[in-house]
């Protein structure tokens, strides 16, 4: 998973295809745990979603615009708009469920 600063976010929103973001901060243990799941699921659905990371600590404006108190965060961007959002560590299985039911 490539991680972004805002302004890329910001470009790869207005895109076609949805995005999945995992808000996170290098000091932050649930985000460490989450990673790998994460990347699991970015490397198995490529093909239906862009997967990004966003450092809360190095993008704090952009956090405060999506009003992120708390992470690890992951949200479902489409056509530019928060679609839905999961906070804390899911295991596999509960991520791909989530992902599935934003991603049709």
């Amino acid at each position: 998973m490539e991680q972004i600063d805002a302004q890329q976010f910001r470009q790869l929103i207005k895109g076609e295809k949805p995005v999945v973001c995992d808000f996170f901060a290098n000091w932050c243990g649930p985000c460490k745990m989450l990673a790998p799941v994460m990347q699991r699921l970015s490397e198995n659905y490529a093909n239906k979603a862009e997967f990004v990371k966003i450092d809360i600590d190095e993008n704090f404006e952009l956090a405060a615009e999506y009003s992120v108190m708390s992470i690890p965060l992951v949200c479902v961007f489409r056509g530019g708009e928060l679609a839905d959002k999961s906070l804390g560590y899911m295991p596999y299985e509960e991520a791909e469920e989530f992902l599935l039911k934003n991603l049709g």
